[in-house]
C-alpha cells in the first residue's frame, strides 16, 4: 500500500502559478505511476496529468497541455505538478494518486487504488 501526502494548493490570480507536491511512502518504484486528478463542484473527477516514476511516459489533459508539467524526484519519492498560466476554470480540489503499471501496460487504463487527501486550488479572475 502507498500513503500519499499532498501540499501546495492555495489561492492565486488568473495567470499565476502554483506547484503541488505529493510525497509517497510505501510501495513505489519504476513500475508505479503517479497521477494528478481534480474535481470541481458539480463536475466529475478528471485525470489532469500522469507519469511513470521512470519518467518514460507522461499524459496531460488537453486543456492543461503547455501550462502544467508533471515531474518526479525519485530520491525523495515526491511527484510535482507545476501549474502555470492558471485560469479560473482550473479551480478544483486536486488529488494525487498512485498505482502499479506493468512495463507494457497503460497508465490510462484501470483504477487508481491509492489516493492523497486532496488540496484546494482556487484561481480568481
Amino acid at each position: 500500500q502507498v500513503r500519499l501526502v499532498e501540499s501546495g494548493g492555495g489561492l492565486v490570480q488568473a495567470g499565476g502559478s502554483l506547484r503541488l507536491s505529493c510525497t509517497a511512502s510505501g510501495r513505489t518504484g519504476s513500475l508505479f505511476a503517479m497521477g494528478w486528478f481534480r474535481q470541481a463542484p458539480g463536475k466529475e473527477r478528471e485525470l489532469v496529468a500522469a507519469t511513470r516514476w521512470s519518467g518514460d511516459s507522461t499524459y496531460y489533459l488537453n486543456s492543461v497541455k503547455g501550462r502544467f508539467t508533471i515531474s518526479t524526484d525519485n530520491a525523495k519519492n515526491t511527484a510535482f505538478l507545476q501549474m502555470d498560466s492558471l485560469k479560473p476554470e482550473d479551480t478544483a480540489l486536486y488529488y494525487c494518486a498512485s498505482k502499479y503499471v506493468s512495463s507494457s501496460g497503460s497508465m490510462l487504463l484501470g483504477g487508481w487504488p491509492s489516493w492523497g487527501q486532496g488540496t484546494q486550488v482556487t484561481v480568481s479572475s
